[in-house]
């Protein structure tokens, strides 16, 4: 359990600092407006070829459907909300669970 929580704490701070990332493009734009960077382009600019594979994979050996409205709309959240509810998830997934004592009076 406590390799979840290290991980879901990573996934946080992954989380906080493509907010911040976000956050210093929007202040360096100069038009006032806050500029969101999708999860898919974070991807493409870190490793397009494994954007690619992962789209002929899914396509391929699971379903085009999977692919088209289910990996898209996923690709289009923003990148510091994806990693922020997977790692609370992960952090609750393995946190410290109280034992409760049954045979108490």
């Amino acid at each position: 359990m406590m390799i979840l929580r290290v991980l879901g704490v990573w996934l946080l701070l992954v989380a906080m600092v493509a907010l911040t990332i976000d956050g210093t493009q929007s202040l360096a734009s100069g038009e006032g407006q806050w500029i969101v960077t999708p999860l898919g382009e974070h991807w493409f600019k870190l490793h397009p070829p494994s954007l690619n594979m992962t789209q002929a994979a899914i396509e391929r050996h699971v379903h085009p459907v999977l692919w088209d409205p289910g990996m898209i709309s996923l690709l289009q959240v923003p990148s510091w909300i994806f990693f922020g509810v997977l790692g609370l998830l992960f952090y609750w997934l393995g946190r410290r669970r109280r034992r409760l004592n049954v045979y108490q009076n």
